[in-house]
């Protein structure tokens, strides 16, 4: 037979009460479907539990063995389900999630911050890492998603655009073109810039944009913030994503639009195609659909201002 939850609390309840109407009224049934339950546990084993009369209800000796089972499946049994319930309702749980560093700096503090709000039990894994990273975490099944700029996925990948960002041209106030109020792609390659390896989804989005051209090259760095110390000692200029923005002191430096062939760089949501999310993975993913374009133009806004 399959023995469920429901027979177990009944069994228990009348061992424990020996009287069907306070037994039903405790496991909140009537009395015929109380009855009708323990019939059926009973027919189910083959065995008769409880011996009953006109005044008593006793526990048969296979009742009695019966109730040693029952009272150590009866509790585990209980707390499993109630540990599957927080679960369920996102009181426990982890979500391992990886994304370009641009994006963890100036996007998801905010986001993270909303989601524990609400779900203070989840724990968060996160791993700030180039963009091939995060699709090889993904694939490797290493964390439940990532937040990468677009990239080839393989068929065992689906990428979801959620937002997009634009490219600036970054120089200190006596460049030749900080006076411009936005520049080409062909009037920024008269100039050497400061370019990122080659691993970088900043790199691979501007040589994208201008292939089979290239970029005169002063530096190659692997940081936004190598490239942001080299801008602020006059030792070049060179072109950063929205989000890499904050990494300089525009105060101080001149933060000019580009125009680019290919003009506008995704942000993507990368998971495996055969993935089945936990509960407060799919409610991160939630979160994330609805704030990621908010948290864009919100910094769009505040460098502005500071521009």
């Amino acid at each position: 037979m399959n023995l469920s939850l429901r027979h177990m609390r009944a069994f228990a309840a009348l061992a424990s009460m020996r009287n069907f109407t306070r037994a039903a009224e405790h496991c909140n049934l009537t009395q015929s479907a109380f009855s009708a339950l323990i019939s059926n546990l009973e027919s189910g084993l083959g065995i008769r539990l409880f011996s009953r009369n006109t005044r008593n209800v006793e526990l048969t000796a296979e009742g009695e063995v019966f109730r040693n089972i029952v009272n150590q499946l009866l509790p585990e049994t209980e707390r499993a389900l109630a540990e599957m319930q927080d679960y369920v309702q996102r009181r426990k749980g982890r979500v391992a999630i990886a994304a370009l560093p641009t994006i963890f700096s100036a996007l998801l503090p905010n986001i993270i911050a909303e989601f524990l709000r609400h779900n203070p039990g989840i724990e968060l894994i996160i791993e700030d890492v180039a963009n091939t990273a995060c699709v090889e975490l993904v694939r490797n099944r290493r964390v439940d998603f990532a937040l990468c700029a677009s990239a080839a996925t393989g068929a065992d990948l689906v990428i979801e655009k959620l937002a997009s960002d634009t490219f600036y041209f970054v120089c200190k106030p006596d460049h030749p073109l900080a006076a411009q109020k936005r520049l080409s792609a062909a009037e920024i390659q008269k100039h050497p810039i400061i370019m990122f390896e080659k691993a970088s989804s900043i790199r691979q989005h501007l040589d994208a944009s201008i292939y089979p051209r290239q970029w005169a090259r002063a530096f190659q760095v692997n940081s936004l913030s190598t490239a942001a110390g080299l801008v602020n000692a006059g030792l070049g200029a060179t072109l950063v994503p929205t989000l890499g923005l904050s990494q300089f002191n525009l105060k101080t430096l001149r933060a000019i639009p580009v125009s680019l062939p290919i003009n506008r760089r995704s942000l993507c949501l990368l998971r495996r195609k055969d993935a089945t999310e936990s509960v407060a993975a799919m409610e991160f993913i939630r979160v994330l659909r609805e704030n990621l374009g908010k948290e864009i133009d919100r910094l769009v806004y505040r460098q502005a201002l500071e521009m």
